[in-house]
């Protein structure tokens, strides 16, 4: 009987271009970074192949362990992304994915390659989908049926990881594993985790442990005289933010929703703020572009977010706010929660009248409603806010406003250095790229 020897090597990184490990460490090291929580790669090779059988991929101030496995071509055929919960002594097996090729040429993550992805929850909740001809051929999408033992698995010590690709690359014998030790770097740990003691950055190339979405240039987007691009237009200067009324929250609770849910359940976030009466604004920007209607340059100041600004002090940090039940370490790399519409609209209210405002909406909406009281609503013109309503009894205020799209859209809540809340800030469509003094975008 022939057994197989994979040798395991460690490393900072995982470079996903080259497919090679950047700045390899021995496993002592590894064990170190392990226990602080701090992210390292696993890579099983075998003699003569020279792509890797398997990455692993590990982060456990993320809460994640990831597995990539290869191909004799060096793709990426199966994605394993595990999460760390409450329970130290498990990991959900949060998603998976499989990719098939058709021949060997056929590039990594080909469009029309087929694939299956399965999307597990931990309270018993999931997702298949199977897209048998590619992106954009269709796809069958069902609720899987998976046992517990197959939905969480037992988290092994530091080295005691199996070799889950074994029956994939038709080892029919448990491989021996034979670490393949390398010299100690000295590689301390940046404060943001991405650098090493000699100040350079791990490589754009190399894998980073998944993290929800950052809140990007929001601030500058209020600030004017701030350069911007969206990818569409090179350069948008930022312009004065335009005010456009108040919004009284006596409840001393905002609501930030999509006012379409239509569940009955109440707002899709709530941020607790002072009571109070508090500035509606919209963010600008100015762009000038080449129109092939009127054959000259135009000119024109687009709305890139809305804003209720609570405090006149500076946001120091952003935050993305999280509807209940939301966990943040289920999220995949650059994911977002948020408020949900179906309709291009969202919403600032007071959550303590919220049902009732809601309704004022709803009917303020049809217009001719012979019961509506006219004083309980106002129409807003040339503006990304459309409709205000009040709650008469508590003097609670209900403003809806446009998105350019459906769909989930992040909540933003700005917070001083003291932690106070100065600012609730929703984009309208994606995040611009801010511009550094003397740079300039290119043209798509």
């Amino acid at each position: 009987m022939v057994v197989e020897v994979v040798e395991v090597g460690y490393a900072r990184a995982w470079d996903l271009r080259a497919r090679t490990p950047w700045r390899p460490i021995p496993a002592e090291e590894a064990r170190e970074r392990d226990a602080a929580g701090l992210p390292y790669a696993v890579v099983y090779r075998t003699a003569g192949r020279e792509a890797p059988l398997e990455v692993r991929l590990v982060s456990w101030r993320d809460h994640y362990v990831g597995l990539w496995v290869y191909d004799d071509q060096g793709r990426r055929t199966y994605e394993l992304d595990m999460r760390l919960l409450d329970d130290p002594a498990r990991l959900l097996r949060r998603r998976t994915v499989g990719w098939s090729y058709a021949d060997p040429g056929t590039a990594e993550f080909d469009e029309r390659c087929p694939r299956i992805t399965v999307e597990l929850f931990p309270d018993g909740r999931g997702r298949r989908r199977e897209e048998p001809w590619g992106r954009g051929g269709g796809a069958h999408v069902t609720v899987p049926t998976v046992r517990d033992d197959e939905r969480w698995t037992d988290r092994p010590a530091f080295g005691e990881w199996p070799l889950l690709s074994a029956e994939a690359h038709g080892l029919t014998e448990p491989p021996v594993l034979r670490t393949v030790e390398r010299p100690a770097l000295g590689i301390t740990e940046s404060a943001d985790g991405d650098g090493d003691d000699s100040g350079g950055p791990v490589p754009a190339d190399c894998w980073r442990p998944p993290r929800p979405a950052r809140p990007g240039p929001i601030t500058e987007l209020f600030r004017p005289g701030a350069r911007v691009t969206d990818g569409h237009h090179p350069e948008m200067t930022v312009v004065e933010p335009r005010r456009i009324g108040t919004l009284r929250v006596p409840s001393g609770l905002l609501a930030v929703s999509g006012p379409d849910d239509g569940d009955g359940g109440g707002p899709h976030l709530t941020v607790p703020v002072p009571p109070g009466e508090y500035v509606l604004e919209e963010a600008q920007v100015r762009h000038t572009y080449p129109c092939e209607w009127s054959r000259g340059l135009v000119t024109r100041t687009d709305t890139t977010a809305v804003r209720v600004r609570v405090g006149d002090a500076p946001a120091a940090t952003w935050e993305m706010a999280y509807r209940p039940g939301d966990d943040p370490r289920l999220l995949p790399d650059g994911g977002i929660s948020g408020f949900v519409t179906d309709g291009a609209t969202g919403c600032f209210a007071d959550a303590g009248a919220w049902e009732h405002l809601l309704a004022l909406y709803e009917k303020g909406l049809i217009g001719g409603d012979p019961g509506l009281d006219p004083d309980a609503y106002e129409d807003i013109s040339d503006s990304m806010y459309l409709l205000r309503t009040r709650d008469r009894a508590s003097g609670g205020e209900f403003v809806a406003f446009a998105t350019t799209g459906d769909g989930t859209h992040p909540v933003w809540v700005g917070r001083s250095r003291a932690g106070e809340v100065v600012g609730v800030v929703v984009l309208v469509e994606g995040m611009p790229e801010l511009l550094l003094e003397g740079e300039t975008a290119t043209a798509p």
